[in-house]
């Protein structure tokens, strides 16, 4: 493991640089910015910036806020901000986050999934309302048809923004 400095001199960031060969659990509680350049099998949790270099070859189930991959990756993806494919990049597994960025020759065998994240546009389905909230589905539709819960209908579906369903949230529970 070694730290270095990413970045011009006035911008320079300390990344941890992790060239080994591991297997295991890493979780990081506190952010970190985190670069994984050798092998590395298990799970892998981060708060902050997770880069998987080109040359890492990672199989594992990968958990963290920002996730740039361009090595190879087999596993699933969930970011809570972005997750960044770059060219090199080769994943077979689901990648799930509110921004995702794929460049021209990266390779995804899986699924997509646009998450609902927790920025103001993030707009959420009945299904996911209903996890969210911990209630079944037809609770909330019944709920949205009342107008008790915020939401509005695209055609025959009801749709939620997650900011205002929070707002509301916190409203509940002062009541």
């Amino acid at each position: 493991m070694a730290i270095r400095r990413r970045g011009d001199e006035g911008t320079a960031e300390k990344w941890l640089e992790v060239d080994a060969s591991m297997t295991g659990s890493m979780v990081f509680k506190d952010p970190v910015n985190l670069q994984i350049n050798g092998r590395f099998d298990g799970t892998l949790e981060a708060k902050g910036n997770l880069s998987i270099g080109e040359k890492a070859e990672v199989k594992a189930t990968i958990k963290g806020e920002s996730v740039t991959v361009s090595g190879t990756v087999n596993g699933d993806i969930v970011a809570t901000a972005r997750v960044e494919l770059t060219a090199t990049a080769r994943i077979r597994g689901k990648v799930a986050s509110p921004r995702i960025v794929m460049q021209d020759g990266a390779v995804l065998n899986g699924t997509l999934e646009m998450t609902g994240g927790s920025s103001e546009g993030a707009w959420m389905t009945v299904d996911e309302i209903a996890r969210y909230l911990e209630v079944d589905a037809s609770t909330v539709t019944q709920w949205a048809q009342a107008g008790r819960l915020p939401a509005q209908r695209e055609g025959n579906q009801w749709q939620f923004n997650r900011s205002k369903v929070e707002e509301w949230l916190a409203q509940e529970r002062i009541k």
